[in-house]
């Protein structure tokens, strides 16, 4: 979790929120409008709509693009994504997990191959790095939201498999296919989570010095950037030193 912490807060820095924050609209738009089009286009009756809008609004994107990204799909003029993983490496050996949506699979597949090879990278067969990490429920919780040993208690009772807290944030984790049950009984408990999302949970990390964690930063920002691309995970560590001078 500290990992992902410092990367928002870098990100933060490197004033990228503008462009993340349109980015990451389009990227909701896109999930919400797949997932209706997949079932039905209540939230209520659809678990993976109801995550998918849950994760819009902790994101604060406005009630009308909610709205529009659905009946994109209930009116039949929505684009047919393909939902395609690639798995590759980054500086030092570090595990690359990125997941795209497309309505074209040469040019997405041309694109994550370039930015890889363009910034050091090198993208892998898929499941080249895929066992390497777990699928996972991810629930986040603003530290004020409670004690340690309060979050720690509303998990165990919702279902939850662990709790990781910092001064920052409470991380609640759950099996993926828990994750509809244990965030609406975490919101029973202690209100609207920060973020509720499936992600991809390394099994181990690999340490970076400062020199390889810009050559990583480039690389994730390059896929960041394109259209295609909904999310990026990579197993990397780095010590409160190294992540200061970033």
């Amino acid at each position: 979790m500290a990992g992902h912490s410092k990367w928002a807060n870098i990100q933060h820095r490197k004033g990228r929120q503008d462009k993340l924050r349109a980015k990451i609209f389009s990227r909701l738009s896109k999930e919400i409008t797949v997932a209706a089009k997949m079932g039905d286009p209540d939230p209520d009756k659809n678990p993976r709509l109801r995550l998918a809008v849950k994760e819009a609004k902790s994101n604060s994107m406005p009630k009308d693009n909610i709205e529009r990204a659905i009946s994109k799909a209930t009116g039949g003029d929505a684009e047919n994504y393909d939902e395609i993983r690639y798995e590759g490496y980054g500086p030092n050996g570090v595990a690359i997990i990125v997941e795209t949506m497309t309505d074209n699979r040469n040019r997405t597949a041309s694109n994550v191959r370039s930015t890889f090879t363009k910034n050091g990278g090198n993208l892998g067969e898929t499941g080249s790095v895929g066992f390497m990490f777990d699928r996972k429920g991810q629930v986040v919780y603003p530290a004020a939201v409670g004690s340690e040993d309060d979050v720690m208690m509303a998990a165990i009772e919702a279902g939850a498999e662990d709790v990781e807290s910092d001064e920052e944030a409470h991380v609640v984790w759950c099996a993926d296919t828990d994750l509809n049950a244990v965030s609406t009984a975490l919101e029973e408990q202690l209100g609207e989570a920060e973020s509720t999302k499936l992600v991809w949970r390394p099994q181990t990390t690999t340490e970076l010095g400062l020199e390889d964690m810009q050559s990583l930063m480039k690389l994730i920002e390059a896929l960041e950037d394109d259209d295609d691309v909904q999310t990026v995970t990579a197993n990397f560590e780095a010590s409160d030193e190294v992540m200061a001078q970033l």
